[in-house]
């Protein structure tokens, strides 16, 4: 029988050998390579510039863009809403003009807050691969959104884009110095690319943002929202926050006319009705970074900040 020290040494022979064999398949220029029955070798990457971006940042910051914040181009009901609206304001016009499907609502609008605020991220770190058609995973979507990841959430998502296809903007609102011309969608399409094979759900999806928006993006044309927003439930009260946000910014308060405020929502309530739900909004006290006060007198709306230094430093200036 073989001694124990000659199994080991035939051992360690045919394990350098294998070593030795490994490094020669690894050698570019080995001659073994090219031969019939060499080891496999990686496939070169034939598609390093994709057509699409990834959005697959995990830490990032809100972002909306300063436009849709300014003019109401969405529906503030979870209702369909297939009434074509016109605005007008400062020499800016927008027509909106839904699908039989409705008018895409501010909830519907998270998609393309998520879609943005990811973009930025990536243009801010210099990410090469940016472009408006943009891959993202439908469940990563619904909890940055913070929205239910059950069956049904499947199905609200896949409305959401339908009724963000479906409505069209006519506008001339210039986006990073660019005018459209011609009425648009708020995204030019999607479509479903992955499906879990048990449910049958969406699982990674593509979308591409209209060039309207994503002018705005790759111009700056963007803010940064706190991220309660996702958890305003009411429509009214997102709405409320986008105004502020927009128009008191970091500044110690913003004064509005309750006319101007009603108009600059884009609410289908009576002014009467729009003035009581935004008293009630006050007593609420629920919007992120801001306080809303009724003034009476002058049938105005005072949005403070929540932030004590810019309140005080406002207090020593006046």
């Amino acid at each position: 029988m073989e001694k124990m020290e000659e199994i080991l040494a035939r051992f360690e022979e045919k394990a350098k050998e294998a070593q030795k064999n490994r490094r020669l398949a690894q050698e570019p220029n080995n001659s073994a390579n090219n031969s019939k029955g060499a080891h496999a070798q990686l496939l070169p990457d034939r598609h390093p510039n994709r057509d699409f971006f990834v959005a697959d940042i995990l830490d990032w910051a809100l972002k909306d863009d300063r436009h849709t914040m300014e003019h109401p181009m969405f529906s503030l009901s979870k209702k369909p809403d297939r009434k074509i609206r016109h605005y007008e304001h400062n020499g800016s016009t927008v027509t909106v003009e839904p699908s039989v499907r409705g008018m895409a609502t501010i909830w519907d609008k998270d998609i393309l807050i998520y879609a943005i605020s990811q973009l930025v991220e990536a243009i801010n770190r210099g990410r090469a691969d940016i472009n408006r058609k943009i891959r993202m995973t439908a469940y990563d979507l619904l909890v940055a959104t913070n929205r239910s990841s059950g069956g049904r959430a499947y199905d609200l998502l896949a409305d959401a884009f339908k009724r963000l296809a479906g409505t069209r903007i006519n506008t001339d609102i210039k986006t990073n110095g660019v005018r459209q011309r011609m009425g648009f969608g708020l995204i030019d399409s999607w479509e479903i690319v992955e499906k879990s094979p048990n449910e049958g759900r969406m699982v990674a999806l593509n979308v591409t943002l209209s060039e309207w928006l994503y002018n705005a993006v790759v111009g700056g044309e963007v803010l940064t929202l706190n991220r309660d927003y996702f958890r305003l439930d009411g429509g009214l009260e997102r709405r409320l926050y986008e105004l502020a946000r927009k128009h008191c910014g970091h500044q110690a308060k913003w004064v509005i006319g309750m006319e101007l405020l009603h108009k600059k929502s884009g609410s289908q309530s009576t002014l009467i009705k729009f003035r009581e739900l935004v008293k009630r909004a006050e007593r609420s006290d629920a919007l992120p970074d801001y306080r809303i006060k009724y003034n009476l007198d002058g049938d105005q709306v005072i949005f403070y900040t929540k932030d004590p230094k810019a309140l005080a430093l406002s207090a020593m200036h006046s």
